[in-house]
């Protein structure tokens, strides 16, 4: 089932970023196998797929944080260790809150890749991009706030801030629905039309197959490889539904992808 090296686009020009052949082993585990894509500007893909699939692998292997076995990522035809093409927002659990970082202060990092030095202060052009940035995504009036103060939903409104100001041309969101109401989710996704509609490639992992036709143009259906990858509508079929979750591991309400598929066996 795998159609893993096509792409977003019925466009001539080239993509924007290419995944060719990536495969990621722990202790001789093939974490990703031969994972190849590709997405051209002005994308909102969805990467979906069971517990332990490799959806984070794969973001830390784009972003550069983890070592790749063989593959490579470019992303306007450099490697993805040019953080300034790139941008990863990653899991929640993994970002420590109890910093005291006020909004701005967070935002403000985007600008130098997260190394500020004590004696660097940000440049006028610095500021007003960041305050540009926090009205992009209805946050400036909080921008003295502190991080362990906000939303869940503002947390990652604050993150896409952060992405947007490093003007980065792909953003990766490793499960950035999770925690937040169905409210704060609309509006997330309202923020990353917007940045597709500006050229950006968005890739947002996500545990949650409902409405996913609403939400992606791309659904990169991933168990340690690509599954199948292409428009919501026509990659769920009962075929790649099973690669993804097994036999017995999928109710499906519903014919189609709009409707809630439940994964009971992980999540």
């Amino acid at each position: 089932m795998n159609q893993s090296f096509s792409n977003g686009s019925n466009g001539a020009s080239e993509p924007r970023l290419i995944v060719e052949n990536v495969t990621v082993a722990f202790e001789g585990f093939k974490a990703l196998s031969s994972v190849s894509f590709t997405a051209h500007d002005g994308n909102l893909i969805g990467v979906v797929g069971p517990n332990g699939a490799g959806k984070s692998t794969l973001f830390n292997a784009m972003a550069g944080l983890q070592p790749m076995d063989t593959g490579r990522v470019h992303v306007n035809g450099r490697t993805a260790e040019h953080l300034d093409f790139l941008a990863y927002v990653p899991q929640r659990e993994k970002i420590n809150w109890r910093f005291p970082a006020s909004v701005e202060d967070v935002v403000m990092l985007g600008r130098s890749g997260g190394r500020w030095r004590w004696f660097q202060r940000p440049s006028a052009k610095d500021k007003e991009y960041v305050r540009y940035c926090l009205e992009r995504v209805n946050m400036w009036v909080h921008r003295t706030d502190l991080m362990p103060e906000l939303s869940g939903g503002q947390r990652q409104r604050v993150f896409i801030a952060r992405a947007l100001a490093q003007e980065a041309h792909v953003f990766l969101l490793d499960e950035s629905f999770s925690g937040v109401d169905v409210g704060a989710q609309k509006y997330l996704v309202e923020i990353l039309r917007g940045l597709r509609d500006d050229g950006k490639v968005i890739l947002m992992a996500t545990h949650d197959l409902t409405n996913l036709a609403e939400r992606f143009d791309q659904v990169l259906c991933l168990n340690h490889h690509v599954c199948a990858y292409g428009p919501p509508n026509e990659v769920f079929t009962p075929a790649v539904l099973e690669e993804l979750y097994g036999a017995h591991g999928v109710t499906v309400t519903g014919s189609g992808p709009n409707h809630r598929h439940h994964n009971e066996t992980n999540g």
